[in-house]
């Protein structure tokens, strides 16, 4: 058997068991005979509502967005030839966290749930957009320097917000959101992001053939007749469905979309197509993890999700840094 299927399969039995222990942990510890009965044997119990209504959607977002971010990233690393680049590289992160601001700093928010998630989704589309505009017809690194033009664009948005906050309770929920939880989400956000999650996958699973013709320089995929325009606009849209549509929900969370593929890509002989599969499963593992985390590692108030990931991701990020030093030539 090889070592890409071996891997996976860790990765898969990994996951059988994170998901019934993300249902256990919490400031109420479960037991397995009470979260059986609260599944199989739904009642009025305090614990069902606990599961079925807290835990259960948290654990499914959990996955959706680790998985989403862990595609994206193994297919923009793919598509940008750049082993440093991750979902937010193309301005979509922060023009949903921006979308998600504005929703927060005119009180939308508290009048509607839905507000925020919403225009953070209008945010990340528009974001995407603007991105594409810009960089296109440039090649690769065109793309990127217009993804780095829209997060300054949007990081300066959200800056503003934050200085011409009306008072201080306004600008501690946008820091709060901006920080990335998955706490009190419900079954209602999951609903919200499943369709843009699958239809953006979708357009990023639809470069894998692109990719490896990429592997060897645009010039060469092109005479392998690749349209890079066609393979620029499906890994723009896709991340900015999939991933545009997590950030609105989640706030934002970094370093999963980078990572994910750097540690499966061992397994797979370093071939771009076959990274999306274990990079998905591997950045839905990472992110379920890191949820449990949060809630196991108590500082007084939960640990934000963003600041974790932030935590661990970014030695992971200098110890790449350096290791691409030493083999550049």
């Amino acid at each position: 058997m090889s070592r890409e299927w071996l891997g996976s399969g860790a990765i898969v039995a990994l996951l059988i068991v994170f998901v019934p222990l993300s249902l256990l942990a919490g400031r109420v510890w479960l037991s397995p005979s009470t979260l059986w009965h609260a599944l199989w044997l739904p009642g009025p119990q305090l614990s069902t509502l606990i599961v079925t209504q807290l835990r259960l959607p948290r654990a499914v977002l959990a996955l959706l967005i680790g998985a989403t971010l862990g595609l994206s990233g193994a297919v923009l690393q793919g598509v940008t030839r750049n082993p440093l680049a991750e979902p937010g590289l193309l301005g979509v992160s922060t023009g949903a966290a921006l979308g998600a601001v504005i929703a927060i700093y005119f009180g939308l928010a508290n009048h509607w749930a839905m507000a925020a998630p919403l225009l953070g989704l209008v945010g990340a589309l528009a974001a995407g957009l603007l991105t594409f505009v810009l960089g296109s017809g440039g090649g690769t690194i065109s793309l990127i320097l217009a993804g780095a033009a829209v997060s300054a664009l949007g990081a300066a948005g959200i800056s503003l917000a934050l200085n011409l906050a009306p008072n201080p309770l306004a600008a501690n929920e946008i820091t709060t959101w901006l920080l990335g939880s998955l706490a009190d989400r419900s079954w209602l956000q999951v609903l919200l992001i499943l369709p843009f999650v699958v239809s953006g996958g979708l357009l990023l699973v639809l470069t894998a053939h692109a990719l490896d013709a990429l592997a060897l320089g645009e010039l060469q995929a092109r005479s392998l007749g690749i349209n890079l325009r066609r393979i620029h606009l499906l890994a723009l849209f896709g991340t900015a469905l999939a991933v545009g549509a997590c950030t609105a929900v989640s706030g934002v969370v970094g370093f999963v979309g980078l990572v994910a593929p750097h540690l499966v890509r061992p397994l797979v002989g370093h071939q771009p197509s076959r990274v999306l599969l274990p990079a998905t499963l591997l950045g839905a593992l990472l992110l379920l993890g890191a949820d449990i985390a949060t809630r196991l590692i108590r500082f007084g108030p939960e640990l934000q999700l963003g600041v974790f990931t932030s935590l661990i991701g970014t030695p992971f990020f200098f110890w790449l840094v350096v290791r691409l030093r030493k083999t550049a030539p």
